[in-house]
């Protein structure tokens, strides 16, 4: 079935965005792992396959609108520190948001709802999952201190 070019390259767009944040993920998730921080390392680790299920679903949806994918990720940079983790995946889950809201309102103007059903689904688990939990974590270390929040992740 052949897409809208405009939808098509939105979604490829958002393919490159998941498949940075699912490198973003497994960056931060094997450090966590190295750090000893076994539940952030398990939290994260689970994050890094949701955004793989986006990227595939993104990446099947092109397919069937006869794209081509682009499998370079966007470029990122990991955090160094563990509030710095947790606030660059915060800053790539809005970021995502936005750019689903944005591809959303170009599928419903291009009348291909289907797509934008399917980001609607991913635009739910960015903001009620993902971005929700990250911004707990951050308010956690705000309330009772690194060392405490850091005591609170090693499993």
């Amino acid at each position: 079935m052949q897409g809208n070019p405009k939808v098509i390259d939105t979604l490829v767009q958002l393919l490159r965005g998941e498949l940075a944040a699912r490198d973003q993920y497994f960056y931060h998730s094997r450090r966590y792992e190295d750090l000893g921080l076994k539940k952030l390392y398990e939290r994260l680790n689970h994050e890094m396959e949701e955004e793989t299920q986006h990227a595939d679903d993104i990446m099947r949806r092109i397919f069937m609108l006869e794209g081509k994918p682009d499998m370079r990720p966007l470029e990122f940079t990991p955090g160094d520190t563990v509030p710095q983790m947790l606030q660059k995946d915060l800053d790539t889950e809005l970021e995502v948001r936005d750019r689903l809201r944005a591809a959303m309102q170009l599928c419903e103007e291009q009348g291909d709802y289907v797509s934008r059903d399917m980001l609607l689904k991913q635009l739910r688990d960015t903001e009620e999952d993902h971005a929700y939990w990250l911004e707990q974590q951050l308010a956690l270390i705000e309330k009772i201190g690194l060392p405490n929040y850091l005591q609170t992740q090693m499993g």
